[in-house]
This record gives structure tokens, C-alpha cells and sequence, in this order.
């Protein structure tokens, strides 16, 4: 299975959760089985020992019509606790023809839903 990595530089940034943080894309990584969306949130997300964990799900489509569904992820507090850093992977594998992919992030916060959408370029990542 190869593994491929894209530049490490901001690729889409959002509020979230009602404004009260930040949701920054900063890689995105493919195998040949799924691709992975790498975050960071600030302010950080609180410690899941002091309060209701936030739960995330992921949809997405590409420019060409395929879907990709959840595949699972995890986060986990910064060890100074300013930010939350994560991950969340999708399946299949990104299509090659795809020039872009359009994900649907949804937290569940206190069982209340937040949902944000963010496009990023997969071409322009490739190496």
C-alpha cells in the first residue's frame, strides 16, 4: 500500500461550533484505499475527562461524483492545551480524475449537530 503526503501548508480554514473555534485543514493524505484530512482546532476542543466529547463524521464528494464515507479518526489536545490536533479518514481512495473533494464535517457537541463544509484541491496536492 503507498502512502503519499501533500505539502504541509494551511489548505482551508473554518469557524466551527457555533464560532466559538477554528477549524484549520493543514494535509491531506491518500492511500490506495482512503484519503485523510489532518486539523488542528483552536481554541482547543475541551479535555473529554471534564466534559460531553465532540464527536465528528465526515461525508464527501469529489468534481465528478463520487462519495466517500467516514472511516473513522481521532484528536487529542496539544501538550501545551492551546489547540486540538486530529485527523479523519474517508473511503475509497480519492479518484485521480478528482480535482477537488467536498467534505461535510458535522461535530456532535451535547447532542446538538454543528456542520461545516470545506473544498479542497486534491490535484494541486499531488506530488
Amino acid at each position: 500500500m503507498t502512502k503519499r503526503r501533500s505539502p504541509l501548508t494551511t489548505l482551508a480554514s473554518v469557524k466551527i461550533l457555533n464560532g466559538g473555534h477554528e477549524l484549520s485543514v493543514h494535509d491531506l493524505t491518500w492511500r490506495d484505499d482512503s484519503f485523510t484530512v489532518h486539523y488542528t482546532i483552536v481554541p482547543a476542543l475541551p479535555d473529554a475527562a471534564d466534559a460531553t466529547p465532540v464527536l465528528l463524521a465526515l461525508e464527501a464528494m469529489d468534481d465528478i461524483g463520487n462519495e466517500y464515507v467516514d472511516w473513522g479518526g481521532a484528536y487529542g489536545a496539544s501538550g501545551d492545551g492551546t489547540y486540538t490536533r486530529g485527523s479523519i479518514t474517508a473511503q475509497p481512495a480519492l479518484a485521480p480524475q478528482a480535482g477537488e473533494v467536498r467534505v461535510r464535517l458535522t461535530f456532535l457537541r451535547d447532542g446538538e449537530e454543528h456542520t461545516c463544509r470545506l473544498r479542497l484541491r486534491t490535484s494541486a496536492t499531488r506530488p
